[in-house]
């Protein structure tokens, strides 16, 4: 029992802690050239490149899956590795064994919760606590509790042996399949920025509207190193999308600053996409009423909606929200730490 906490603990440890990485890429294992042969009918080959450019990215999208969770295997197993080999080392040089040095330097490091602390603990969780009563279990929420802020002193533990001992991951970033998507639309950051994220969204998708914020966080943390262009991709299945993209063009003629103000007011106001609705958006964000609202009456946008979406099609989007970080494909609405990833991977390879 000891050994699988202190394992646990261990891996909690390593998500905290931080690392480097080679700065070489690995090829993927998984990676076909367009120009391999992967059949042959009446006589003639057909190529890994033919098979991919009908399925318009799909194939991609599963290489780039399958590639990165692959990578995180090896990663954490190489971290879990070193961090068990540091502590090791470390609860020899005192005579201990690794179990027993956790429960008696680590944990001796913490300091007993508090009975504040602890009854708070309860409270929020007294369903699961089967009826007990708090002097009942007490105890075993006091060992819960240390254990927990052990777990956060290991972190600093294992960084402070890291830097000691002089750790670096090596294991290379593998090359990843980019998919080509035009840059082409409004778009926020400089031009000449190394990363450049193309998104595909649909103003009436709820996803997309969620996905919002971490966005806008990647924008704010990352400011002058990304430049995100908006491409429209509106689903058959939501009523309003379609005119709520062709609104979101009429304003980009107007000026990339009045489209991200429209931009964000229909993201606000999902529920309410009504033509009559995107024009008082179009007024509240200053756009010249007139002009906008020709724009809009007149369908002169339906051909750039319908270019977007092609474009997202061919590039293997098929739902909303979807991303392409410098080509590579991320999909649906996803955390920041995803985002951030992505981000970091792309400029450290940059360098």
């Amino acid at each position: 029992m000891k050994s699988n906490r202190l394992i646990a603990c261990m891996a909690l440890g390593l998500a905290l802690a931080g690392c480097k990485t080679g700065s070489q890429a690995q090829q993927s294992p998984l990676s076909l050239r367009a120009g391999d042969q992967v059949a042959v009918v009446d006589g003639k080959p057909v190529t890994y490149g033919e098979v991919e450019k009908e399925q318009g990215g799909k194939l991609a999208q599963a290489e780039i899956k399958a590639v990165t969770e692959l990578y995180d295997v090896r990663r954490n197993a190489i971290e879990q590795f070193v961090t068990k080999r540091l502590l090791e080392e470390e609860a020899k040089s005192k005579g201990l064994t690794l179990e027993q040095w956790f429960d008696k330097d680590l944990l001796a490091m913490v300091p007993a919760p508090g009975d504040e602390d602890m009854k708070k603990f309860y409270e929020q969780n007294k369903a699961q606590m089967g009826g007990q009563t708090y002097d009942q279990v007490k105890d075993r929420i006091a060992t819960y509790l240390k254990q927990q802020k052990g777990r956060d002193q290991l972190s600093k533990v294992v960084d402070d042996l890291k830097q000691k001992h002089g750790v670096q991951i090596t294991l290379a970033q593998p090359n990843l399949p980019r998919v080509e998507v035009a840059a082409t639309g409004p778009s926020r950051g400089p031009e000449n920025a190394p990363v450049t994220i193309v998104e595909f969204s649909d103003f009436q998708c709820p996803y997309c509207g969620r996905e919002v914020p971490v966005v806008e966080r990647v924008m704010k943390e990352y400011d002058g190193k990304v430049r995100l262009v908006f491409r429209h991709f509106p689903l058959e299945f939501h009523p309003f999308a379609q005119k709520a993209a062709e609104a979101g063009a009429c304003a980009a003629d107007q000026g990339g600053e009045k489209f991200w103000k429209l931009h964000d007011r229909m993201f606000t106001n999902q529920q309410k996409l009504a033509v009559d609705d995107l024009k008082g958006y179009a007024k509240e964000a200053g756009l010249d009423s007139g002009r906008f609202d020709k724009c809009l009456d007149s369908g002169e946008k339906r051909t750039l909606v319908e270019t977007d979406t092609k474009a997202g099609q061919e590039a293997g989007v098929n739902g909303t929200p979807a991303f392409f970080v410098n080509g590579v494909f991320i999909n649906g609405a996803v955390p920041y730490e995803q985002f951030k990833d992505a981000v970091d991977r792309e400029l450290k390879r940059k360098g």
